[in-house]
């Protein structure tokens, strides 16, 4: 098992905008391609209160690539996508990190 880590760096003032189309939209889409998620955070204390940081369980590199891919090109999230940025872009900045756990993890 390997995790994603991805830390979405919203635009000033649309970090609700974008919990709220996790919430109502992206997870129901992730659900249909077999995307797990492992838990979504934001920042109490830290650098950005502007962030939300979330973990997904893959088993594999290439199951990563295949789900993630449906999930880009699928046509309701390019559709929804869309029209919830009609406003303006919610996501200013995307980082991700693909992590291994260690021998001593309690999180494998």
């Amino acid at each position: 098992m390997i995790h994603e880590l991805r830390i979405y760096r919203c635009v000033p003032g649309r970090l609700p905008a974008l919990l709220k189309r996790f919430d109502t939209i992206t997870l129901k889409i992730w659900e249909r391609h077999g995307i797990r998620q492992a838990g979504f955070w934001t920042t109490v204390v830290g650098e950005s209160n502007q962030d939300l940081y979330y973990l997904l369980a893959w088993e594999s590199l290439a199951e990563r690539e295949a789900k993630w891919t449906a999930f880009q090109n699928d046509p309701e999230w390019i559709e929804k996508r869309a029209e919830t940025e009609r406003d303006g872009a919610i996501v200013a900045q995307v980082t991700n990190a693909i992590l291994q756990p260690t021998s001593f993890s309690s999180v494998k």
